[in-house]
């Protein structure tokens, strides 16, 4: 039946409908705080055939007029998924892609690959930038520092010996040594550049060649002085004959042995890995992907670093317990007592080295810390031996020329009398309680026998 009306006793019209149901009027409330702070219900519309609101007489949490959203959840946002609840499609919470994590789909976030990182709105990926070490970097700067310095004092040292090349001072402290050890000196300030350089094929061949190289001349030369002191001595007390290959060629021919092993090693190395570079993403992969960076490095491990450097650390080793074994022998012979110390001084640098640079290897500036805690421990070992060696033998040839002299040449017997003879006095002297010993040593007498031109 259709709707119908009919007029009622008030005049109003009177609506029923198909079912003869009458339509329905209601009024609307909201239940309100008013102005004196208490609830109550107030009309804010009403209904009749359709619904009619006073839309400023409604109050919301807001303070404003706009209607709230009648929906379950509202749409997540860009790099965020739908995580729905379970039973009702229409609900869901928005969960950010967190980490490396970047929006596949509405509902799902995905990882990116090991190179990559996702974009500002993590809507897909993008490549992690690669870095490097930069020679405008406070860690490169203060090793370049150090170098430049090191490489032209070792130029002036090695332009005043060649320039006084046949002065008695340069012929006491045995020429053909000095320049093979000044060559490693140089070697050690040389290798900051190839460290500090970007790595490609050619850089990282050089790394691999000097790293080592300096050291191992400067300590095979080293080893090879203080030896040929231990075994003079030694000899002394057997006969008064000198021992074998104590002569300058005797001597570059054993140092050049020694320095052939470090360079075997590296030809081999050479052999088995041909060098190349790698991105490390690992060593800087932080907690933030914006702040994620690649390294590029020459494929030079620590375990190629111990080996690379462990030859020449053994060679400093051995160098310096021959040091403390002839640190008793006449200051005069063969600069026995500034290699001992050069060898101390040495050795804690390299032991300071070893904590800092494995120690830092968890270290998100890894790259920085390590690169300059090796050159600059290169650079100061090199600045030791330099200092202690060479540098009063320079102040003495120019600004106190006449220092410069020959002096008395001793007999290798009067040579061992004199260094046994100190030993013993020192011995005796510890015994008695007043520390006084009497000597018939006669320093007047002249020497015979065959002569030691470089001590």
């Amino acid at each position: 039946m259709a709707a119908h009306t009919e007029p009622g006793s008030a005049g109003t019209p009177v609506t029923f409908n198909e079912n003869g149901d009458a339509p329905g009027r209601y009024d609307i409330f909201q239940y309100q705080i008013n102005n004196m702070s208490t609830a109550e219900y107030k009309v804010i519309g009403h209904w009749t055939s359709q619904l009619h609101l006073n839309m400023e007489a409604l109050q919301w949490v807001t303070d404003d007029y706009i209607l709230p959203a009648s929906v379950c959840s509202l749409p997540c946002r860009t790099g965020e998924r739908k995580k729905v609840v379970k039973g009702v499609s229409c609900c869901w919470h928005c969960e950010r892609c967190e980490g490396y994590h970047f929006q596949a789909s509405e509902f799902t976030c995905e990882l990116c690959s090991y190179e990559m990182r996702p974009n500002q709105n993590r809507t897909g990926c993008q490549p992690i930038p690669i870095i490097k070490l930069e020679w405008y970097s406070p860690w490169a700067l203060v090793p370049v520092f150090i170098s430049v310095l090191g490489i032209i004092t070792t130029t002036f040292v090695i332009v005043t010996f060649v320039r006084y090349n046949d002065t008695p001072i340069v012929r006491a402290s045995g020429r053909e040594m000095s320049y093979v050890l000044l060559t490693g000196i140089f070697l050690c300030y040389i290798v900051t550049f190839p460290m500090i350089a970007a790595p490609d094929v050619a850089v990282c061949s050089l790394r691999r060649i000097f790293l080592g190289l300096g050291m191992c001349f400067s300590y095979a030369a080293l080893l090879t002085k203080t030896n040929r002191i231990h075994r003079i001595f030694e000899q002394g007390k057997k006969a008064v004959t000198a021992p074998r290959f104590i002569s300058p060629a005797s001597q570059l021919i054993i140092t050049s042995a020694l320095i052939s092993v470090q360079l075997l090693g590296v030809l081999v190395w050479f052999a088995a890995d041909p060098p190349h570079t790698f991105v490390d993403y690992g060593e800087q992969r932080t907690q933030d992907p914006g702040n994620a960076r690649g390294v590029l490095k020459c494929d030079i491990s620590d375990l190629s670093l111990i080996c690379s450097l462990g030859y020449s650390i053994l060679l400093m080793v051995t160098c310096t317990v021959y040091a403390i074994k002839t640190r008793s022998v006449p200051e005069t012979f063969n600069e026995a007592k500034p290699i001992g110390f050069t060898m101390y001084t040495t050795c804690i640098i390299w032991l300071a080295f070893i904590p800092i640079f494995f120690g830092t290897a968890q270290s998100e500036e890894r790259m920085y810390i390590q690169t300059a805690t090796l050159t600059i421990s290169l650079s100061l070992s090199a600045s030791v031996s330099l200092g202690m060696l060479y540098m009063p033998k320079v102040y003495i040839i120019i600004f106190h020329p006449e220092q410069n002299v020959p002096k008395r040449k001793h007999s290798f017997k009067a040579i061992v009398t004199a260094a046994t003879m100190t030993t013993k006095l020192s011995q005796l002297a510890a015994e008695r309680p007043n520390g006084e010993v009497k000597t018939e040593l006669c320093e007047g007498v002249e020497p015979s026998g065959k002569s030691l031109e470089n001590h």
